[in-house]
């Protein structure tokens, strides 16, 4: 992902139309390393503006008139002169919203001064201000954590790393190969993908220190609410946030986390975690065709945590209870595998129009019938479950094949990767009806591959 991003950043830096842009994503993904490691890669100077450092500067940037904004920035202690060979980095950014609308006017009257702003919790921020956003006049680049193969990288799994990245559907994986993955997929849910937890075990190998930082960084967000959740229930904001990490893969429902709040004030502070990229939703939808998102019930969701790490830390499990586990086990440990597969499903969605994850429930009075997740991938539906055992173990999965007549199915688990063609009978009201479809079971540690994998299913089909 890294790689991407200063991919990205380079495009954006020689865009003849380029807009000052604001890196979003939550506390700690490594916004400001990403900007550091950039402005060294293009041999710019990084000057660089902290405004949580300088709250006073918001009348500064209220004037809304750069040239006057930069000279008051350049009169801030031990600041130099902002010149054509620098990049201007305004980081924390939500400690100051007065600079989010003045960005327009460096867009519009210094084009040519490259503008970088990175924020936290800026929603919170903008939710407690009334100005118009620049929309049309500024870009946005979205960061999560660290994903599975960049923990390859930086635990010095080189091998493993390109093992992953060029794996192909009919390769075959030795024992070895499999063992060793489903070993650093164990550490990775363990460790998660937050850089400075990675960085601690990459150096020491310590899950004790890993732990720490955990508790570090889920401090910060804590003590960050009081800062920029403004009138909202500071208590209430943190049941929520506690809510998500502890019941993640399971329908919402209100009352589980409040019997004396009201329903609309709960989903408030869902939209505004969800928005700051800490908690994100998973949506129901009826998937009747393409785009899912046309066919979405939006009261009807689930949630995910930011990373699984932070999650598993939250609920209070260690690394003791994980390593305890053998591998089939763990897959069933199912909140830990959904958080793991819909934190890089998310990945795979950052430059597409519709980021929004989807997935299928059908309510009956006796049992319910649910997918874990729904994607639209090379123009076709595909649904993804992840489970353990054998494959009467998918009834949800049998059901909906059964009623939607998409192409192939996924599913990830422990296990070696397979084809098989399913044939089974599943109950449509009183009537039995036969179902028959191929299932592509990958292990876990290849969804960043699932893209390549199902286009290349297509293409041989």
């Amino acid at each position: 992902m890294q790689r991407q991003q200063l991919q990205f950043l380079q495009k954006w830096l020689h865009n003849k139309n380029r807009k000052p842009l604001i890196i979003r994503g939550a506390r700690q993904v490594g916004k400001s390393t990403l900007v550091e490691l950039f402005s060294k890669q293009i041999q710019l100077n990084l000057f660089n503006v902290n405004l949580e450092r300088y709250p006073e500067l918001s009348q500064v940037f209220s004037s809304k008139e750069p040239e006057q904004i930069l000279q008051q920035i350049e009169a801030l202690p031990r600041m130099d002169r902002i010149s054509h060979d620098m990049l201007l980095f305004l980081d924390e950014i939500q400690a100051v919203p007065e600079a989010i609308p003045a960005l327009r006017y460096f867009y519009e009257d210094r084009p040519e001064l490259p503008l970088i702003s990175a924020g936290s919790l800026l929603e919170f921020a903008l939710s407690e201000h009334q100005f118009s956003m620049p929309v049309g006049r500024i870009q946005y680049l979205h960061i999560g954590p660290m994903n599975f193969t960049e923990f390859l990288m930086a635990v010095g799994e080189d091998k493993l790393y390109q093992f992953i990245m060029h794996y192909e559907l009919d390769q075959e994986i030795g024992a070895v190969v499999h063992q060793r993955l489903l070993q650093l997929l164990r550490s990775y849910y363990f460790v998660g993908g937050m850089p400075e937890a990675v960085a601690i075990f990459a150096d020491t190998r310590s899950y004790r220190e890993v732990s720490e930082v955990h508790n570090s960084i889920i401090e910060t967000y804590r003590e960050d609410f009081p800062k920029y959740a403004g009138s909202r229930n500071l208590n209430r904001m943190l049941n929520v946030f506690n809510f998500a990490a502890r019941h993640v893969g399971i329908k919402v429902k209100y009352s589980h986390i409040s019997r004396q709040e009201q329903s609309v004030t709960l989903k408030k502070d869902i939209e505004l975690l969800s928005m700051a990229r800490i908690i994100s939703k998973v949506v129901h939808s009826h998937c009747s065709g393409l785009p899912l998102q046309a066919d979405i019930e939006e009261n009807i969701y689930k949630l995910l945590f930011l990373d699984v790490g932070l999650m598993n830390a939250i609920c209070g499990l260690n690394w003791r209870n994980i390593s305890q586990l053998d591998e089939m086990k763990l897959i069933n440990e199912g909140a830990i595998a959904e958080q793991f597969i819909g934190q890089h499903l998310q990945a795979l969605l950052t430059e597409t129009p519709n980021r929004e994850l989807t997935y299928w429930l059908r309510e009956g009075r006796s049992s319910n019938a649910e997918v874990d997740y729904i994607m639209a991938l090379e123009g076709n539906i595909i649904p993804i479950e992840i489970k353990s055992g054998a494959t009467g173990c998918l009834k949800s999965l049998h059901q909906f094949m059964g009623s939607k007549q998409v192409p192939v199915a996924i599913r990830f688990d422990a296990s070696l990767p397979t084809v098989n063609h399913i044939n089974t009978v599943i109950n449509v009201g009183k009537q039995r009806k036969e179902v028959s479809y191929p299932l592509i079971s990958l292990p876990l540690y290849l969804v960043e591959r699932l893209n390549e994998i199902v286009k290349a299913y297509f293409i041989k089909a």
